[in-house]
């Protein structure tokens, strides 16, 4: 017995295409001829919407031509087929209900694609032993679900005219407009040079070991939660205590060994502390721990952060958030198998996480480890595994130390670390030799973004003063 469907309503819509030709096109974005169950139905849908779509008369000369072009018209010779097409030809439907028979049969359609997607998923349960963590045995449900959602969003999307609703989209944008295009991380002029931190990206920073990559992954992370967006900080090497420590810092300017020792107690530093403390208490801002893990488990971790902390919209992508992924790397053997290179690997995992990006619309900020090349040079080259990485980034920076020769020129108060976008997808990106200022604060786990060098040399050979705000500053987070 056939299950999941609805013979009538296919009949009902099938006699409206007959009735009314113009209605398909109000619904031929629902459906295709897998909607239909009755392999007779699939057939006719066939010839009709390849005679609609060359704008000509649904009748039988025209229906029979078709056939016959489309290797069909083995159906012609049978007279119960006769029957039922002179049946579609004599049943009345009214206009305004075929746009919801198209709906039900499309509705049928999808619960049958998932019923068979989680049919798929009881051989992977079964071959589970135990040994797997919760993770990745829930993940092998959610997999299904989520390969069923790009499943249904492949039939949904037929390509569309460049300028279709274009005019609309104008008009939007002349109503809505907006500072800046994505998040902010508290660092306007890298921010300007990479084109921002735009939902459906992976933004990527390169350094080598004890730069700072965690000092400006919780100090981004700090910043954006402060201006109450959702952020998850995935950590690949601290643990929730070491975080805790440097945000605390950060935001209290105290120094962290004294927090990690517990020697800010009876001083004027406690009440900084536990200001800063109690204010971070209130901040959307989230930390995991996923040294050790495989990168399936990452992937259901933010997953089910989305669906629970964060939340979707109608059409499934995520409400504003940012993940700070720190950082890119294999974690264990899980990632690597004998038949699979680590370029490889690393490929796999980045291609993974932009299409997680893309799938949700959730910016992500990672960062990577630059490798010996990354002491001297200056490009994509040198970036760990940098062909897989750069290809699917939208955008790849350098942060280095600078160099006793840099320090100089610039001014010892001017920074200690230099930012350097070297591909910018969305922005402008700066020119050549110029980089952007960091004074990296270790102590406190404060990084500031100053003036670029070439704006430092204006004002020293010119008296030239740029215009732009002054970022020497320190991000405030006093109204957190």
């Amino acid at each position: 017995m056939q299950i999941l469907t609805d013979l009538s309503s296919e009949r009902a819509v099938l006699s409206g295409l007959i009735k009314y030709k113009d209605i398909y096109f109000d619904i031929c974005d629902i459906l295709n001829e897998a909607s239909f169950t009755d392999k007779s139905n699939q057939v006719w849908y066939k010839c009709f919407k390849t005679i609609l779509e060359r704008e000509q008369k649904i009748d039988l000369p025209n229906i029979f031509s078709v056939a016959r072009e489309l290797k069909l018209d083995y159906i012609l010779e049978k007279s119960s087929e006769m029957e039922h097409l002179n049946a579609l030809f004599k049943t009345h439907v009214e206009e305004t209900n075929i746009r919801k028979f198209a709906a039900k049969i499309r509705k049928l359609q999808i619960t049958r694609l998932l019923r068979d997607q989680l049919d798929g998923v009881q051989d992977q349960l079964l071959s589970v032993t135990g040994n797997e963590s919760v993770n990745t045995i829930v993940g092998m449900a959610e997999n299904a679900v989520i390969d069923f959602t790009s499943l249904i969003n492949d039939i949904d999307e037929n390509p569309r005219p460049l300028g279709q609703d274009i005019e609309e989209h104008v008009e939007f944008l002349a109503a809505n407009p907006v500072d800046q295009i994505g998040i902010s991380i508290g660092l306007p002029r890298w921010e300007q040079a990479i084109g921002s931190i735009r939902p459906g990206t992976v933004n990527v920073m390169g350094m080598r070991p004890k730069v700072g990559k965690s000092t400006v992954a919780i100090n981004g992370g700090l910043f954006t939660s402060a201006n109450n967006i959702p952020t998850l900080l995935l950590d690949t090497e601290m643990t929730k205590e070491d975080q805790q420590a440097r945000i605390l810092a950060c935001l209290s300017e105290v120094n962290i060994n004294d927090i990690e020792r517990g020697k800010f107690a009876n001083s004027f530093k406690e009440n900084k502390v536990k200001t800063a403390a109690n204010k971070i208490a209130k901040l959307p801002f989230y930390f995991k721990s996923i040294a050790g893990t495989s990168f399936e488990d990452q992937i259901a971790i933010m997953r089910r952060w989305l669906l629970k902390e964060v939340g979707l919209n109608e059409d499934n992508t995520a409400k504003p958030c940012l993940i700070i992924y720190d950082y890119l790397k294999l974690m264990d053997g899980k990632d690597l198998n004998q038949s699979v290179q680590e370029y490889q690997a690393i490929g796999f995992i980045m291609t993974a996480l932009h299409n997680f990006a893309v799938r949700y619309k959730v910016p992500i900020l990672s960062f990577v480890q630059l490798n010996r090349d990354g002491i001297e040079k200056e490009d994509t080259s040198a970036a760990a595994q940098s062909d897989r990485i750069i290809w699917l980034c939208s955008n790849f920076s350098i942060c280095k130390f600078k160099s006793d020769e840099e320090i100089a020129q610039d001014g010892i108060e001017n920074g200690n670390r230099k930012l350097i976008p070297i591909v910018c997808r969305h922005g402008e990106g700066l020119p050549s030799k110029c980089y952007i200022n960091l004074h990296m604060k270790g102590y406190i786990s404060k990084v500031i973004e100053g003036k670029t060098n070439f704006e430092l040399y204006k004002i020293k050979h010119d008296g030239f003063e740029s215009t732009e705000p002054d970022t020497t500053e320190p991000v405030k987070f006093a109204d957190v």
